[in-house]
């Protein structure tokens, strides 16, 4: 079950990066991709420097989501 729940909060992270670093036109499929990706990556860098918690997992999502979807867009952006 745990698995589901973090299937499905990396999908809204997704979506929400997305939102946030506007004019990455990488569509919904990718950025629903970087969101599970930047879930783990934004827990993963933020583990010891944001406090345990349901709001600061978010939190860290999102940066997570949002570096990666940067990357994607500068890798994209290079061709």
């Amino acid at each position: 079950m745990d698995i589901i729940i973090t299937l499905i909060v990396g999908c809204v992270i997704g979506w929400l990066a997305g939102l946030i670093f506007k004019g990455s036109g990488n569509g919904l499929i990718i950025n629903i991709l970087v969101g599970l990706a930047g879930s783990w990556l934004g827990k993963w860098l933020l583990a010891k420097v944001l406090p345990s918690g349901t709001v600061w997992d978010i939190v860290s999502a999102i940066i997570g989501a949002v570096i990666i979807l940067a990357v994607v867009s500068f890798i994209r952006g290079k061709k």
